[in-house]
């Protein structure tokens, strides 16, 4: 049953207290290098034109950083684009270079005062939260301002995220909107096994159904065997009508391998995106979800990630106490190189 329903980093500021890309197809070996190369599969298959570290976006000459949030080492990670602005674009243009990038999200930044105005674009729709893009743009801050916490105003909630430079790599730790979780409709869950080609059986019952929410709404569906999680496979059309139908951003698709660590993988169908490598909107829901449901998490959990798709990545979720309260969710990120 449903409840209500990088150590440099932990050391430093803990002042305050969230899909995400396309599915990655496995490259041939010379490809596979520190270089990200990746196809979009799906609703489009988009090429995008990548300079070392930033590309034009096609209005004035701006640029876009490319960074890959919540990366293991030097590969993998989630790519987002990062545009810092002298003021908000319209969202029509926001619309466009988000199409152009590519990646499941770019995030435009605004000064606003002491904070930043910040909005997130996928190529196909505005999203309230993304996780993976907050860690890059606390990277990009970072390379701009220093090493601080940097205070965020969304559409509808106020974060922060920390960025740390660490030579030629970062590390990122965000505060999530508050949380929370509870029972999923029988009729969505059948519908979103039937999507998936899974049966009752296969779940893990210690983890039941459930919507969570950290920013984004999210629906969840535990495993109990691995390789059901590794067989993943869906029709994108018919996931995006339910996810949108219901509200959803993403599907966590997940197995818990012990108590503090968990195997995900995650559906964004809502985007227009198969699949994201890493998903930290995600992984602070379904930490809320954990806390609520009374698991044995020891107030902190790892995530792995898009190790199917050729982009391993690890995230880390800071899981206090206090019910609804915000989820400190952590990873590295990295530039992406041509």
């Amino acid at each position: 049953m449903v409840g209500n329903c990088s150590s440099r980093i932990r050391n430093r500021s803990q002042r305050t207290g969230g899909g995400c890309i396309f599915l990655g197809v496995l490259m041939v070996a010379a490809m596979l290098r520190p270089t990200y190369l990746t196809a979009r599969v799906g609703l489009r298959s988009l090429a995008h034109p990548c300079s070392s570290t930033a590309a034009k976006d096609g209005s004035a000459g701006e640029r876009v950083l490319r960074i890959a949030a919540f990366a293991d080492g030097k590969l993998g990670g989630n790519p987002a684009g990062v545009a810092i602005r002298s003021q908000m674009p319209e969202e029509s243009d926001m619309r466009r270079v988000a199409s152009e990038v590519g990646f499941s999200e770019t995030v435009f930044a605004v000064r606003s005062g002491d904070s930043w105005r910040v909005r997130y674009f996928s190529p196909e729709t505005e999203v309230p939260f993304c996780g993976h893009a907050t860690i890059a743009l606390g990277a990009a801050l970072a390379m701009q301002e220093g090493d601080g916490v940097f205070s965020l105003q969304l559409n509808a909630a106020n974060i922060t995220v920390q960025g740390l430079r660490d030579g030629d790599t970062f590390q990122g730790a965000l505060q999530s909107p508050s949380t929370q979780s509870y029972s999923a409709d029988a009729k969505l869950v059948l519908g979103a096994l039937h999507l998936f080609g899974y049966s009752e059986h296969q779940l893990d019952k210690r983890i039941p159904p459930c919507i969570a929410e950290g920013g984004n709404r999210h629906l969840v569906l535990a495993l109990e065997q691995q390789a059901s999680l590794v067989a993943m496979s869906y029709d994108l059309e018919s996931g995006r009508k339910l996810m949108n139908e219901a509200g959803l951003v993403t599907i966590i698709l997940v197995h818990a391998v012990d108590d503090q660590h968990f195997h995900v993988r995650n559906a964004f169908a809502s985007g227009g995106v198969y699949e994201d490598p890493a998903t930290g909107s995600a992984a602070a829901a379904f930490a809320g979800y954990l806390r609520d449901l009374g698991w044995p998490h020891a107030g902190r959990i790892e995530l792995t990630q898009g190790s199917e798709m050729g982009m391993p990545s690890r995230l880390f979720a800071d899981i206090p106490p206090e019910s609804g309260s915000s989820i400190r969710v952590t990873g590295a990120a990295r530039l992406i190189e041509e």
